[in-house]
């Protein structure tokens, strides 16, 4: 490898990036750049976001263009090995501002919260950006012509895409976006491109169910196989929809009759593309009272973060870590506390473990989304107020298991800003965070 630092006089740079770190013994921190100098341009071409980055460093030999904080301009030429990265860290991962969605989707979710919350909690991202690299789902709205064609160029993918419906006037009508029919016609270029896709229908009743959804499916199947697969997620209703459309919660006939439809189609891809392609969440199994598809309905899990076969796996790595249990004795009384709608699955799963683990006593507790209101039964949207409230009192035992995703990522925040220790504090429990893993429940428990 040999590098080659050059002065050079200023350029008209539209895009300018601060290095906010330099990876120790990699290519940046040999040549000497710094946290806090900025990244210009790279062979001469402007940076849009990490996109743009990660295209132009792939070449064997690369011009970067960086400037110190003292205003000076040093031109590094690169010569590296194809697939060698740099060691810049920038202050944004995305580098570059997350856009913003400008639909007023009748289910949307935030329009739901309640003031006086944290910031960040009310930002509604619409960014195919994230969804490549977040796997955050898009509505195609908010996307130019430059956006979908970067995303051919790279071919990032898979793309996850809101389709809501397939009737463009529909569409419009549940987006409050009269461009949002128009906007389908973007699926038809990544098509064409081979880009993977993965889509999404929140189901609203009496607007998008019925023969609607049976409309969205057959018109989704025309771009199979590079639309791998298409989740039916039941629309959440907080009770803070005041001014809002109105909307109903589904009840066990309609989940019964949407299970049945989403079946037929099923089994319809499947003898045609080896895919069973269309997706019930788990909301619908619960609410129906009927059991999950096994393993292999899901075609490798593909939409797990959209609560589609979220349970069966949890079972199935439950049952493995079960058979796999030497433990015969443990003199332990734990609790574990859950939404709604996970909460049948883990009494099933304390139940198994009491009768094996002689001395083990699980205090399985359903918390109540009374923040939000009781229609919301995931465990990702409880509060720690509620948590404090409802567990006062309980027999907790030694230690009390809560799900990872009740908390903010990456720290020990609930959604309502009480923290882990408050909860401890209040409860007089030592509290344990479990991932969401049948395998990492019997560990922590029998541990």
């Amino acid at each position: 490898m040999s590098y080659k630092g050059i002065m050079k006089k200023s350029m008209n740079i539209d895009f300018t990036h601060k290095i906010s770190d330099v990876v120790p013994n990699s290519i940046a921190h040999e040549l000497e750049i710094e946290a806090g100098d900025v990244l210009l341009a790279i062979n001469d071409t402007k940076i849009r976001d990490i996109f743009d980055y990660q295209y132009l460093i792939q070449d064997e030999f690369v011009e970067v263009l960086i400037q110190k904080p003292d205003g000076e301009e040093w031109l590094l030429e690169i010569e590296k090995d194809p697939d060698e990265d740099l060691g810049l860290c920038f202050e944004s991962g995305l580098m570059d501002e997350y856009k913003h969605c400008h639909n007023k989707c009748i289910f949307c979710f935030i329009d739901q919260m309640p003031p006086g919350m944290r910031e960040t909690l009310y930002f509604k991202d619409d960014d195919s950006r994230l969804s490549f690299l977040q796997g955050n789902y898009v509505t195609l709205t908010n996307m130019s012509d430059e956006d979908v064609d970067r995303i051919c160029r790279y071919h990032l993918s898979p793309i996850n895409i809101s389709f809501q419906a397939m009737n463009p006037e529909l569409r419009c009508k549940m987006l409050n976006n009269r461009f949002a029919g128009d906007a389908l016609k973007n699926v038809d270029k990544l098509y064409q491109a081979g880009i993977q896709m993965n889509g999404q229908i929140v189901l609203c009743k009496g607007i998008n169910d019925g023969e609607e959804l049976k409309y969205s499916i057959e018109k989704l199947m025309q771009y199979l196989p590079h639309l791998q697969s298409v989740s039916v997620v039941p629309v959440g209703l907080t009770k803070f929809r005041e001014g809002l459309v109105p909307l109903e919660s589904f009840v066990k006939e309609d989940a019964i009759s949407v299970l049945e439809l989403i079946h037929s189609y099923q089994q319809k891809c499947f003898e045609e593309y080896g895919l069973h392609f269309v997706h019930a969440s788990d909301e619908w199994y619960m609410l129906a009272g009927l059991p999950l598809p096994e393993e292999q309905a899901y075609d490798g899990y593909l939409q797990l973060e959209n609560g589609v076969g979220m349970l069966r796996l949890f079972l199935d790595e439950f049952e493995e870590a079960y058979q796999a249990i030497t433990t015969t004795i443990c003199h332990k009384e734990i609790s574990i506390a859950t939404g709604k709608l996970a909460y049948p699955t883990l009494v099933y799963m304390a139940e198994k473990l009491m009768e094996r683990v002689e001395g083990l006593k699980i205090h399985v507790y359903a918390v109540e989304n009374e923040f939000f209101g009781t229609s919301i039964t995931v465990s990702g949207l409880l509060t720690g107020q509620d948590v404090i409230a409802q567990l006062q009192g309980k027999p907790l035992g030694q230690s009390l298991l809560l799900p990872e995703n009740i908390l903010r990522s990456g720290e020990d925040v609930f959604l309502d800003d009480v923290r882990v220790g408050d909860v401890e504090k209040a409860l007089q429990v030592s509290v344990n965070i479990v991932k969401s893993s049948g395998y990492e429940l019997v560990e922590t428990i029998l541990k």
